[in-house]
């Protein structure tokens, strides 16, 4: 069975990821690239299903795990009664194909080890082939699928598995390399100089970071992750690096993470731009253009990190799921969906990539055009919202308000594009159109009997979306609805202070569609942050962002959910809402403290007027 899902820490090349256990087992690791079946799936089955293994023979504990200062270079110290060893896990950003590379320093005494390599191709289901190449290097065939294992010790196959026991001493080295290849041969890796190379990597890239407020440790950790969930051939971001964990323990709410959502990358991008990192909102604009131009008028909400459309949704059988929860699920039939408010933050971002000093290209202007009109002919429209619910289509507030930021978004566009063209009529009619759906969401969207913005036109149930309302510019944070709304959420969407989503049940019927419930979601949470000090009250978002960090594990990781009555991470991990959530809190904060701003400072900003 796997271990909690805070106990896993991630190791990531820019292409692919896998995650390393407390326990010293690697159990879940993709090849070649995020979206490929897993050779490694014991995180969501058994060991059985494939994992990787280096630990003490002996009972041990680990006593301490971290990532080397300022890297995604995982270090597990062990002790044992007769000594203490290091395991260093890590994969290589740049080189030509995936490799995992793990390296046992003796640091004391001489302890005894067992590594026990277990590939199960196809999500644990198909058992390799072995063989051995002519220098003796052990091989793990399946289909085009190659995993090609290095060690300084023999290692033993037999039975699908690979296994070795060995003896290090304090000042010894035993080194292990597993590469991938597709029928072909695998170059060598040398350990000491992939080590060398990766650590140069990752400290000079968020070497660049410009930021420098007060907690520069965590939002530089949770910058690496962002990057880590990059996907260098496109510049795609993933949504996270796992599929099928549960949102509840033993539930069905199980999904797929594994591709580009539209929208959580634009949550990932604002990280970048605050932090200075404007190569990747480059590559990712570039990534976006070359995915959609084909059809720019029917932009899907999510694509394969390649841009490939096509991500159909299927279960395996075959894995019982993580901790029995199922079904697992490859895919997602979210690809689908109409999701109305996925054109506005692209919009959004796109005016803030402009902003950051990326020159627009042809095709950018195109594709800024073709969501425009998607708005205008489609906003009034229900949709299944932020949340992708599998339930009826509603006319989700949040979902409008994004309507109104991608008509906002288009007119600031055409302010820089245009500077001094006379476009006054199209202006105009712009203008008209922001102002229509502005009053419809002044008197749609805001429920007195709640006093709140709500989830939908005419209902009372709340939902986390509308605190990023004053964030889009839609409203000012002195707005009395919009503070009545902050409190209300506070005080009736929370679950030991952190956010949920929304409640997902109503009467026993769930709102959504799918069966069963949830945890508290980790970004909504901060966006509470965002808004207790929007709304003056800084000394508390302050306190409530430093337990959210508190919830992070033992090397900074965040996922989707968290349990707050047992402790336990819940949903896909690491993931990128969190960590993004995470560096734009913290510069949101920083900024704050940086201005003398406190608990009694006036309001942010006077109203704007929505229109």
């Amino acid at each position: 069975m796997a271990r909690h899902i805070e106990d896993y820490a991630l190791i990531g090349d820019l292409r692919t990821a896998g995650l390393v256990g407390v326990d010293g087992a690697i159990d879940w690791l993709l090849l070649p690239r995020f979206d490929s079946p897993a050779v490694f799936a014991a995180l969501l089955g058994h060991a059985d299903h494939g994992r990787w293994s280096l630990a003490p023979v002996e009972p041990s504990h680990s006593g301490k795990r971290q990532y080397r200062p300022e890297t995604l270079i995982l270090e597990t110290d062990w002790t044992t009664a007769d000594g203490a060893v290091r395991v260093t896990d890590f994969m290589v950003p740049g080189s030509s194909t995936p490799v995992v590379v793990r390296i046992v320093d003796g640091l004391v005494g001489s302890v005894t080890m067992r590594t026990q390599f277990v590939p199960r191709m196809t999500y644990g289901r198909d058992v390799p082939l072995w063989r051995r190449s002519v220098d003796g290097r052990l091989i793990a065939a399946s289909g085009e699928d190659e995993l090609w294992l290095d060690g300084d010790v023999a290692l033993r196959a037999a039975d699908g598995s690979s296994t070795a026991d060995f003896v290090i001493g304090a000042g010894e080295r035993i080194t292990f390399t597993l590469t991938y290849a597709a029928t072909d041969v695998a170059s060598r890796v040398v350990p000491d100089v992939a080590l060398a190379d990766t650590e140069a990597f990752w400290t000079e890239w968020v070497g660049r970071s410009t930021y420098a407020g007060p907690w520069v440790e965590e939002v530089n950790q949770s910058l690496i992750v962002l990057k880590a969930l990059t996907y260098a051939p496109t510049g795609s971001i993933v949504a996270a690096a796992t599929t099928s964990l549960p949102e509840q323990i033993g539930g069905s709410r199980n999904w797929d993470y594994r591709y580009a959502w539209l929208r959580d990358a634009t949550f990932t991008l604002y990280a970048f731009i605050g932090a200075g990192f404007l190569e990747e909102a480059e590559a990712w604009r570039d990534w976006l253009v070359r995915s959609v131009i084909d059809s720019p008028s029917d932009p899907q909400i999510m694509y394969a990190i390649d841009g490939a459309e096509h991500v159909p949704e299927q279960t395996l059988d075959w894995l019982p799921g993580y901790e029995g929860s199922s079904p697992v699920r490859v895919g997602n039939a979210a690809a689908i969906q109409h999701q109305n408010d996925v054109w506005g933050e692209v919009l959004d971002i796109l005016l803030a990539v402009r902003e950051a000093g990326i020159p627009a290209t042809a095709e950018q202007e195109k594709i800024e055009h073709a969501l425009l009109d998607q708005i205008e002919r489609h906003w009034q429209e229900p949709d299944h919202g932020l949340w992708e619910v599998r339930g009826p289509c509603r006319h989700f507030v949040h979902s409008k308000v994004l309507a109104w930021v991608g008509v906002d978004r288009a007119i600031r566009i055409r302010s820089l594009a245009h500077q001094g063209t006379d476009e006054s009529r199209e202006l105009e009619r712009l203008e008209a159109m922001r102002r229509t759906i502005a009053l419809e969401i002044c008197d749609r969207g805001y429920h007195s009997g709640r006093q709140a913005y709500t989830q939908s036109y005419g209902s009372p149930k709340l939902d986390a979306a509308v605190l990023l309302m004053p964030r889009y510019g839609f409203t000012s944070w002195d707005d009395p609805h919009m503070v009545a709304t902050v409190n209300t959420i506070q005080r009736c969407l929370t679950d030991q202070g952190l956010v949920q989503r929304y409640l997902v049940s109503d009467d026993g019927n769930n709102v959504d569609g799918v069966p069963g419930g949830e945890g508290t979601f980790l970004a909504a949470s901060f966006w509470l942050v965002d808004a207790l000090h929007g709304i003056g009250r800084t000394d508390e978002a302050v306190e409530m962002f430093e337990r959210l960090l508190s919830l992070r594990n033992d090397v900074g990781l965040l996922s989707e959910e968290y349990d707050p009555t047992t402790g336990r991470h819940l949903g896909n991990t690491p993931q990128a809402f969190s960590h993004a959530s995470v560096v734009t809190t913290a510069l949101t904060l920083s900024a704050a403290a940086d201005s003398g701003r406190g608990s009694s400072a006036a309001p942010a900003e006077p109203f704007t007027d929505v229109a």
